[in-house]
């Protein structure tokens, strides 16, 4: 095709509007300067990629700053894009990639172990797990942390509530069986469960801080 068609048909493709051209038109415009053209296509996944990561991390707030993350990278290697190429595979990946990364220094972080912890309380979990031995070393240090500040906090709780935190908690025993172990009702083993677990996250969230 001689190059003056080429460049008269480049030239009708940029004035389609904005909402007519598919991503990779939307980034040939932006690198060749036409205003609005890369807001389009912020617009145009934005919402989609704030969904994607939601699912992929289960958090809403966070997302929206991984979101603005992607863009930033997105604009720092945009010149190198080759627009043969689809433009939503590769946002997604980059998408993709900050989300694993979230995931792998949100799981290292004691204050999230914490928030596991947290979590696990309910009417049928099993007792903390610290350590596993597919940890990486550091990963093993960090629960081994965890293990020992969950010990000290737990030994500064009162007697009564110790005792039916550490058999729950710790040991994973059914409300039953603390009810027998320790000679007190049912009702009764609830309550002092509840105000243990409630007094234990105050006490060993500075520490986690």
């Amino acid at each position: 095709m001689p190059v003056k068609v080429m460049m008269e048909q480049e030239q009708l493709r940029d004035l389609r509007p904005l909402v007519e051209l598919a991503d990779e038109d939307l980034v040939t415009a932006h690198l060749h300067g036409r205003a609005g053209a890369f807001q389009h296509l912020y617009d145009r996944y934005r919402d989609r990629l704030v969904h994607f990561i939601i699912r992929k991390t289960g958090d809403a707030d966070r997302a929206q700053d991984l979101v603005q993350e992607a863009f930033i990278r997105v604009t720092r290697h945009l010149h190198r894009f080759d627009t043969t190429k689809k433009f939503s595979t590769w946002v997604y990946t980059i998408a993709s990639n900050l989300s694993k990364n979230e995931l792998r220094n949100r799981s290292r972080s004691p204050l999230v172990l914490f928030q596991k912890l947290e979590k696990s309380w309910d009417d049928d979990h099993r007792p903390l797990q610290f350590e596993d031995s597919r940890m990486r070393p550091d990963d093993l240090y960090r629960k081994r942390y965890l293990r020992r500040i969950v010990e000290e906090t737990v030994e500064d709780l009162p007697e009564h509530h110790r005792l039916v935190f550490r058999l729950r908690e710790l040991e994973g025993k059914s409300y039953e069986e603390i009810a027998e172990i320790t000679g007190v009702n049912l009702g009764t083993v609830k309550s002092r469960l509840h105000r243990a677990r409630n007094s234990f996250a105050q006490r060993i969230e500075p520490l986690l801080n």
